[in-house]
């Protein structure tokens, strides 16, 4: 029987004060009514096998466990295996005492994902799956492999459903809308992506998701003279055509590390004729940001300069401190790191035992990026 329910202000207060005492405050942030955690869970690496099933199941149980209550996932992760890994995570958490409303679950459709591993033949797999269906067409397909139309996002979302064995999830993204724009003209695609968020409106008021948004690679972080750069503002306007004043377009997720900085440091977006960093429009525009690649696929765990150190005391290793970067970050709600190890796992919410550093702290570095 799938979970009922979805996170809320009640549920996220009380898994906050579970570790009331344990965990600094300042771990947690209020975000569109919900207390989420600093440091989230993310999903996307590893084979596509039992084992691996295995350690993504027992890293999200432990992550949970240990006060990391944002879990997040993509329907193509692993060929759909990393959404059921959570979705069996989630059973068992309830077995212990975590309710359904106490933890903030998101996912993704965009990309065509594969059956648990790739198929011998991906146009068979495809017509099978999707075309003679009715959900698809070749034609919707861009660059061979991302989809948005309303049908196969509406598709997506009840098969994300069904693997994580849920009623509702609390985020759902359009997975790297940006990848059409070297394929099709803006106008186009504007028209395309106000389809897309008609279609989420709906499956909100079906009770199916809770809000949506877009999940990003390069839009938010790129010049706009780029082909694939998004306005953030522009999107939002598209979700208001869509869903009006009241519109659930409310997060969007984009990459933030010590090597990736353009969110904190690129005044790329507009807001009311001033040019402003995505970071500054999202909380001028009421947008949650979800942070990815935060120690950049484990590129950020080792052999940091030492001002990292310097300016991010009480940590032990590189991993974390660059964990600690991107949740210091202001405007930042939640820095996303892959982990299926339980040590990692340890490790990176060690982290959460430290308070998020001040802006006092945290600007020693540009300071110090300054004088170099």
């Amino acid at each position: 029987m799938k979970l009922p329910g979805s996170a809320t202000k009640e549920g996220t207060d009380r898994y906050r004060n579970r570790f009331e005492g344990k965990i600094p405050s300042g771990h947690f942030h209020q975000s569109q009514g919900l207390w989420l955690s600093s440091i989230g869970i993310g999903t996307y690496l590893g084979n596509h096998d039992a084992e691996t099933d295995r350690l993504y199941h027992a890293a999200v149980v432990r992550a949970v466990e240990s006060g990391c209550n944002v879990i997040d996932s993509a329907i193509n992760y692993r060929f759909q295996r990393s959404e059921r890994s959570i979705g069996t995570a989630l059973k068992e958490l309830a077995t212990k005492g975590f309710e359904r409303d106490e933890v903030v679950v998101a996912t993704k459709g965009g990309f065509i994902p594969y059956d648990s591993e790739p198929p011998k033949d991906i146009r068979s797999y495809f017509d099978e799956t999707f075309v003679k269906p009715g959900i698809a067409q070749f034609s919707d397909v861009v660059a061979g492999c991302h989809c948005m139309t309303p049908k196969y996002l509406l598709n997506q979302l009840d098969c994300s459903l069904r693997n994580l064995d849920l009623e509702r999830v609390d985020v759902y993204y359009v997975h790297n809308p940006e990848m059409q724009l070297g394929k099709i003209a803006r106008e186009e695609f504007n028209e395309r992506l106000l389809r897309a968020f008609e279609a989420l409106e709906g499956a909100v008021s079906a009770g199916k998701i809770a809000v949506y948004g877009t999940a990003t690679w390069n839009a938010y972080r790129n010049a706009p003279t780029a082909k694939d750069y998004l306005s953030l503002a522009d999107v939002v306007e598209l979700a208001m055509k869509a869903g009006g004043e009241n519109h659930h377009f409310k997060v969007i997720q984009l990459p933030l590390n010590l090597g990736m900085t353009e969110a904190l440091s690129l005044t790329n977006q507009k807001i009311q004729g001033e040019e402003v960093t995505v970071l500054v429009a999202a909380q001028a525009l009421g947008i949650t940001v979800m942070c990815s690649a935060s120690v950049l696929q484990g590129q950020l765990t080792r052999n940091l300069p030492s001002i990292i150190g310097d300016t991010f005391g009480g940590l032990e290793t590189d991993g974390q401190r660059a964990l600690q970067f991107v949740r210091s970050t202001p405007g930042a709600t939640t820095a996303l790191i892959g982990m299926k190890q339980i040590q990692h796992v340890e490790e990176n919410l060690k982290t959460a035992q430290v308070p998020p550093a001040s802006w006092e702290q945290y600007s020693k570095l540009f300071q110090a990026a300054e004088s170099n």
